[in-house]
């Protein structure tokens, strides 16, 4: 009776320079040392002479050993000679090409390949032509919703602050006995100035929300493919895009965020660049002017502002790229896209209460505190006639001249400007304690009703709730207004809206918000360019950055007023 066929040893061929090498060293560990079971002679040759020289030590004993690693070192400098290409890569090389021969013997492949609906939606969307077209449309759909969605909410909170936190906190400081200056310096800057930049809340919890759900979807990582191609007509590539789409949250992480780019002109390149993405703090302006003076337009000059941004930074990349930052070396970029899916609601909520946490800690700290300085300023010296005689209205006085061209050199506009320099969130903060008339004084605590007062607040979310669900279907159905939400938009908007309304004009606030889009990064942000690249290129991206506001807001209002005139 014969014994069936044994199954042949699958074995591959590492070629005449290197068999030779691994059957002395199978020969010398299969005669002298006894291996477990599992454990073939040849395979541990290889491993060793790949460089895992470990394993001797784990299978033979440190003395044992020695006598192989010796064998294994004479190996090694004998191949290194004969193999041009190193023979780690000489052995895999040999793996993969065994591997593709099986391959290639037992799957059949069709004509043409099947794609998934992932790979025919990626055909679009990563196209070298419509893929930032269609990124610049998701955006435009995005801001949109920020303006129509949270303006309802918007409008609500800025009821209550002015209403009952206003009368509650009066009603106590008279309980009090709290002194005229008191009662100014918590009613008029504490809660006017902190409360005018509360109100954006649900803006900026809207536009985290969605920025959120377009990077766990995988969406944000197809565009940073499509702008590598872009990026690199800066000198740049598609790695620098993760610092500057975070700069449209804040410039800061985004300055940080350049670390895990490997060249030094390349970091600071994307340093300077970052400010211009117009950050959540930029985005309370935009909305209070929009709504201001644009009415239903207020979403499509938003977008404006910030594609505004990204076409300045394009401007200024390809100037510094070939100036002051010229390189000749060119950096590759390797992405893998990761799959599309249904993004998960753990992820936004820790997204958008991380980003919207750090705006209410800035409210609750730096803004306060600011808000609180202002006052002071605008009531210094105490018998001053009129604001514009205060030490704050003096300095302001001292800059307008210098904004006087781009429309808007009045004492109040410089002064939010100057404050905006410490953080975005202060030239709306600054504006509603210059802007608003001083809050009404509670005539008898007698008149306060906290329980009617929570009543109305309750009604007031209740129709914010309803007001912002109808604006989301309507913006959701292009074309088809399901509940008319268009005609109640004009007559939105808050307090300091209708205020600005008697100090600017249209062309005046455009220029005035091109500004603001553009002017020196805040204090944290030339911090932050400070640590990373020192205090000369913090100094030249304030100046630059200005510079460049100044201009194009100039250019904006003289070539407005020249269209109109004519």
């Amino acid at each position: 009776m014969t014994k069936p066929d044994s199954k042949p040893v699958f074995q591959i061929d590492y070629g005449p320079e290197i068999e030779p090498e691994i059957e002395n060293l199978r020969a010398l560990i299969e005669e002298r040392f006894v291996l477990p079971d599992q454990i073939k002679p040849r395979w541990l040759a290889v491993k060793v002479l790949e460089g895992e020289t470990d394993l001797l030590e784990h299978f033979l004993g440190v003395e044992d050993a020695r006598v192989v690693l010796a064998q294994v070192h004479s190996s090694r400098e004998r191949l290194e000679a004969q193999v041009p290409e190193g023979l780690d890569i000489a052995i895999a090389d040999r793996r993969y090409e065994r591997v593709g021969r099986i391959v290639e013997q037992s799957l059949t492949r069709p004509e043409e390949p099947v794609r998934s609906r992932a790979e025919r939606v990626d055909r679009v969307i990563t196209h070298p032509w419509l893929g930032i077209p269609i990124f610049m449309m998701v955006m435009y759909m995005v801001f949109s919703l920020v303006v129509n969605v949270s303006e309802p909410y918007l409008e609500w909170i800025d009821a209550v602050v002015s209403g009952p936190i206003t009368n509650w906190a009066g009603a106590l400081l008279s309980s009090i006995g709290a002194s005229t200056w008191l009662r100014g310096l918590i009613l008029d800057g504490a809660i006017a100035g902190v409360g005018g930049v509360l109100v954006f809340i649900p803006g900026l919890v809207v536009l985290f929300f969605f920025i959120g759900l377009l990077e766990d979807s995988g969406y944000m990582a197809r565009v940073a493919f499509v702008m590598n191609r872009f990026l690199a007509f800066l000198g740049l590539n598609g790695k620098s895009f993760v610092p500057l789409i975070l700069g449209f949250g804040c410039a800061v992480p985004g300055i940080y965020a350049t670390r895990t780019l490997e060249s030094h002109r390349d970091r600071l390149l994307t340093a300077l660049l970052v400010p211009f993405m117009s950050c959540a703090a930029r985005l309370p302006v935009y909305v209070v002017f929009g709504m201001a003076f644009f009415g239903r337009s207020a979403d499509w000059i938003i977008w404006g502002l910030y594609a505004l941004g990204i076409a300045t930074a394009v401007l200024l990349g390809f100037f510094y790229s070939r100036t002051l930052l010229r390189s000749s070396e060119e950096t590759s970029f390797l992405m893998e896209l990761p799959s599309y899916r249904l993004p998960r609601l753990s992820n936004l909520w820790i997204h958008v209460s991380l980003r919207t946490g750090e705006f209410l800690r800035n409210a609750g700290t730096l803004i306060l505190a600011a808000s609180m300085v202002v006052w002071l300023l605008l009531n210094v010296p105490p018998k001053a006639p009129g604001l514009e005689q205060s030490v704050f209205g003096q300095v302001s006085g001292f800059v307008a001249p210098v904004l006087e061209p781009a429309g808007f050199g009045t004492w109040e506009a410089s002064g939010s400007l100057l404050t905006g320099m410490v953080a975005k969130e202060l030239v709306i903060a600054t504006m509603t304690q210059i802007y608003l008339d001083e809050n009404v004084e509670t005539e008898a605590e007698s008149e306060i009703d906290p329980l009617q007062d929570l009543i109305d607040i309750g009604k007031g979310f209740i129709g914010a709730t309803i007001s912002a669900g109808e604006r989301l279907l309507d913006a959701l159905t292009p074309g088809v207004q399901l509940f008319g939400g268009e005609g109640e938009r004009e007559e939105g908007g808050t307090a300091l809206s209708y205020s600005l309304q008697n100090s600017f004009t249209p062309l005046s606030a455009l220029a005035f918000i091109v500004f603001v889009s553009l002017y020196t990064p805040c204090v944290a942000t030339l911090g932050a360019i400070r640590a990373e690249f020192g205090g000369r290129w913090a100094l030249f991206s304030a100046v630059s950055q200005t510079g460049m506001a100044w201009l194009v807001a100039t250019l904006v209002f003289q070539l407005g007023r020249l269209l109109v005139l004519t």
